[in-house]
């Protein structure tokens, strides 16, 4: 009958377990002389031997011929418990068997003289499910033990174990194992099970079982159905899906590229790949990324070993350390979201959401935009700016794209607060030079509200509608999709203003920005032949103020919030 690998390879002796040589060669030396003690607690996380070494320990106890500190594996005692069969020693499920009735039952007979053995020995595994109940009913004989009695307590969560039981016995912490002690056991298991490994498989098998050599042999188990096990037969037969194919997903998101992201991932659902696994698999990508960025020298161990590196260096100075921590999180955000049932559109829309950052509000998102801004102004490539802007919105300022050299703007601010009663203004000039040494050919033509539309153009609503398809391409998807819904904004134009009409909230929050205003008014320019003036309200029935001829009342100057009239 086939047997599983990691029960096959199950360490015999304490010179068998890898990676624990801190715990193995002390439990060596108190079996070779004899200081015992009665009570041992095993902390640690999945497959890192808890369990053997609690078993091995067992039988170096009992065994009749200990070779220095190990069990013999000959003897009827190391035998005997190898194949479960001496009563002497009982294995306990606390998990299953975790009720106070089960503890007491079990103290009735821990008082009693082992039948045949040296010592009655208890492995209570997974104790930390013990109820509260059966923790006391454990206590007081941990506490006054027989002298042929030996608990050995194993448990992966160490802070659920009552401070009172802790006290009374003695703790060893099994670590994770490092990738090179499981490497080589994988090597040395599958030369003697004939099975052709290749190094870098072995790596990526050692990586993916996170430290566990019970997980790591499971999934030599599972892939060594194949003549050759290599890379690509590893993430095949576990389901990955594959470090170039996550690798480039990773940098459709670093390009901003939403509809190639959104592509890939479909290939991945139709070939059965899982949406958590892919969206976990990016978050291990970005964190060994991370890793090295903020501890370049600490070499693979910090790495989760899933990706060579190759494909590490590929993405270095690609990501800055604030997009890598807001990519994380945002993934880590779906991750917790997959349980609404919708694994599908949760996995696209944190994708896009990644490609676009402007669409995020969550702070590590605006931090990774600020740190963009400041790296840019650190190398001498200052962000593009549009000149200030004069709104016409009631409650907050609208943003309005320059087309040419704004003649009919004073060429500083004006508080007409701030002079004395007694001092009247001085008249202009009409002969005066105009500021900043314009003359009249260089000053843009004085609007006219009634200037007909080109025929071509069309008026109204319509004209709005040419501007979105001329637009076409020019905004990242979520913004385009926000100006194009009747629902959210309405265009008109009137005059030289082309009034945009945008549901307050998140729809105002991406339209009334600077970077936007700036490309709608060209596109508006040009389809009217003359230079078009963008508005941005919330209100459907705000009618702009009347465009008057520069310089020709102090209406001008009424435009600026600053300027004030007593």
């Amino acid at each position: 009958m086939y047997q599983a690998l990691y029960r096959k390879w199950r360490p015999k002796t304490f010179d068998d377990v890898v990676g624990q040589e801190h715990i193995t060669e002390t439990l060596k030396n108190q079996v070779r002389t004899g200081r015992l003690s009665h009570a041992y607690l095993f902390t640690g996380t999945r497959g890192t031997g808890k369990t053997s070494c609690a078993r091995i320990l067992a039988k170096a106890v009992n065994c009749e011929n200990p070779q220095n500190g190990n069990p013999c594996n000959a003897c009827r005692f190391c035998r005997g418990i190898d194949d479960g069969s001496l009563m002497d020693v009982v294995e306990m499920d606390a998990a299953s068997n975790n009720g106070v009735d089960n503890v007491r039952q079990l103290r009735d007979e821990a008082i009693f003289s082992p039948a045949s053995a040296k010592k009655r020995v208890y492995i209570i595994d997974e104790v930390h499910m013990l109820s509260a109940s059966a923790f006391n009913a454990l206590l007081k004989i941990l506490e006054e033990p027989p002298e042929h009695l030996m608990f050995i307590l194993a448990t992966t969560e160490l802070n659920k174990v009552p401070a009172t039981i802790l006290s009374r016995c003695q703790r060893h912490a099994f670590k994770r194992l490092d990738t090179a002690s499981i490497v080589g056991r994988l090597q040395y298991v599958a030369e003697q099970e004939r099975i052709s490994l290749s190094p870098d498989a072995a790596a990526l098998i050692a990586g993916l079982s996170e430290g566990g050599m019970r997980d790591a042999l499971s999934m030599l188990d599972q892939c060594s159905g194949r003549e050759r096990i290599d890379t690509d037969t590893v993430y095949s037969a576990l389901g990955l899906a594959g470090n170039r194919q996550i690798a480039q997903l990773l940098k459709h998101i670093a390009d901003h590229d939403s509809g190639a992201a959104i592509a890939l991932f479909n290939e991945l659902w139709q070939e059965g790949k899982n949406p958590a696994t892919v969206l976990g698999e990016l978050s291990t990508l970005q964190r060994d990324l991370l890793m090295r960025s903020v501890a370049p020298k600490g070499g693979r161990e910090l790495l989760s070993g899933g990706y060579d590196d190759a494909i590490l260096a590929s993405f270095d100075r690609v990501f800055s350390t604030a997009a890598l921590i807001a990519g994380i999180d945002r993934i880590q955000t779906a991750l917790n979201d997959l349980r609404s049932g919708q694994a599908r559109t949760v996995c696209e829309l944190c994708l896009i959401s990644l490609c676009e950052p402007g669409l995020n509000d969550t702070l590590p998102m605006l931090r990774q935009r600020i740190a963009a801004l400041e790296q840019r102004l650190k190398n001498g490539f200052p962000a593009a700016v549009p000149a200030p802007q004069v709104s016409t919105r009631e409650d907050a300022p609208v943003r309005e794209a320059p087309t040419e050299a704004v003649a009919d703007a004073p060429p500083f601010e004006v508080d007409l607060s701030s002079v004395p009663a007694d001092v009247e203004p001085i008249p202009p000039e009409e002969d005066a030079e105009p500021p900043f040494g314009l003359t009249d050919a260089d000053a843009p033509p004085e609007p006219e509200s009634d200037q007909p539309l080109p025929a071509a153009t069309g008026a109204g609503g319509d004209f709005w509608d040419r501007v979105k398809d001329r637009l076409s391409g020019a905004f990242p998807m979520g913004i385009y999709t926000i100006l194009t819904d009747p629902a959210q904004v309405t265009g008109e134009l009137r005059g030289d203003s082309l009034t945009l009409c945008v549901q307050p909230g998140f729809a105002m929050n991406m339209i009334d920005r600077p970077d936007v205003v700036a490309k709608l008014a060209p596109a508006a320019g040009e389809l009217a032949g003359r230079p078009i003036r963008i508005r941005i309200t919330d209100d459907p029935s705000h009618e702009p103020e009347a465009t008057s001829a520069p310089g020709s009342s102090l209406d001008e100057l009424a435009r600026f919030s600053i300027v004030q009239f007593k």
